[in-house]
């Protein structure tokens, strides 16, 4: 075997070495979408270890934005992340998805609309769920507008996007020190009085931990509809947790180990649970008279003041319908432009709805409220925009 042959093997014999070094795997590994990264888990026991630490390691939240409407069959999120979960380098273990209502639900024009939208909502949320890992948690919105980071950077530009197809999942791996649940409460048309024994089977009642809830009512046209609100949101509006969200035109899934299938005319609440003592969660109120750029910024500024650390934060942004463009008299985009402003690397998601959760309240690890009166904030508001920031405690 000439000197060819000699170096052949040399390199044969360097691959066996490198291959069996757990640290040189390991970097190589970190390298890896997550997807290429399963299947790599498959070589050996050693890349096997490699690759869970690998997974492990990642705790950073990604997300898929869809912002460009294209072919008709599919919509733009189904269609994203069918593309990026091939890319991404988390294994997502709880999704939140939020998509326009009017494309999310179909365009088809006939006498059954109402019927053929439901049927076409349905099948793109299916398509979505088929996409992500089967032991995900999903909860799936569809809201009249969608505020949305693009993709590459977290301090790219966020767009509200108030008619057109658009959409968004955050993709959460499993965070160290940090808990996610979804729940749901639907009304139940029997009883009159909510079963608050739902509320510890959701992590939400006697969890010293908990620190942040995202909640979102749907059907809220329906009677009775906002005293059931009412019934949630009371009990949690407690000065430790942060509460923020909003009224969606609909949630499309929810999938977890108590899924149950609910009457489609029923009303109710769905939501996140965000549970942990490194969290930090601040969340201002936008009301009617915040109306210009001045205004809109001076509210930024009291978010900033909460000192909650940027690095490993997502902003949420729930605004009513009657905002965006039409309440700053055609300037478009005001309030996300005013949150970059004063957020340059936190990435921005969230809806246009119609109605919205939130008050003014600060929960960091050291924080301790001087309570003046016992009053209740008000939560549950119309024209106003609830801006909110989670941190996920500092990664690695």
């Amino acid at each position: 075997g000439g000197p060819a042959g000699g170096a052949m093997e040399a390199t044969v014999r360097a691959g066996f070495v490198l291959g069996n070094l757990a640290e040189v795997v390991e970097r190589v590994l970190g390298f890896l979408p997550t997807k290429a990264l399963l299947r790599a888990a498959c070589v050996c026991r050693l890349w096997r270890e490699c690759a869970r630490r690998t997974l492990r390691a990642q705790q950073r939240v990604a997300w898929v934005s869809a912002l460009e409407a294209g072919p008709a069959d599919s919509h733009a999120l189904v269609r994203a992340l069918a593309r990026e979960l091939e890319k991404v380098q988390v294994l997502p273990q709880t999704v939140l998805y939020i998509a326009d209502a009017e494309t999310f639900s179909g365009h088809e024009e006939c006498h059954e609309q109402k019927k053929a939208r439901k049927r076409n909502s349905k099948e793109t949320a299916i398509a979505l769920e088929k996409l992500l890992p089967k032991r995900c948690q999903v909860l799936g919105l569809v809201t009249p507008g969608v505020v949305v980071t693009p993709m590459g950077s977290s301090s790219n530009q966020p767009q509200e996007i108030e008619e057109g197809e658009a959409g968004f999942a955050l993709l959460f791996p499993k965070i160290d020190g940090v808990k996610i649940h979804t729940f749901h409460f639907s009304k139940d048309s029997k009883n009159r009085v909510f079963d608050e024994s739902k509320f510890a089977e959701a992590g939400l009642k006697n969890n010293p931990d908990l620190r942040v809830v995202l909640l979102f009512g749907y059907n809220s046209w329906k009677s009775g509809a906002t005293r059931f609100l009412h019934q949630i949101v009371n009990p949690l509006n407690e000065k430790s947790i942060i509460l923020a969200g909003g009224q969606v035109e609909s949630f499309t899934s929810l999938t977890s180990e108590n899924n149950n299938a609910q009457p489609g005319d029923a009303c109710g609440v769905v939501g996140l649970a965000f549970s942990g003592p490194q969290i930090q969660s601040a969340t201002i109120l936008l009301d009617q008279d915040v109306a210009d750029e001045r205004t809109a910024e001076a509210a930024m500024q009291r978010l900033k003041a909460a000192n909650i650390p940027e690095h490993n934060t997502i902003g949420f942004m729930f605004a009513c319908v009657g905002r965006g463009y039409r309440h700053y008299k055609t300037k478009r985009n005001m309030e996300a432009d005013a949150f970059r402003k004063f957020f340059p690397n936190v990435p921005l998601f969230g809806f246009f709805g119609h109605g919205e959760i939130g008050c003014d309240r600060i929960v960091t690890g050291n924080f301790v409220l001087r309570e003046c009166n016992d009053i209740k904030d008000d939560l549950l508001h119309g024209y106003t925009t609830v801006m909110t920031l989670i941190h996920l405690g500092s990664t690695k």
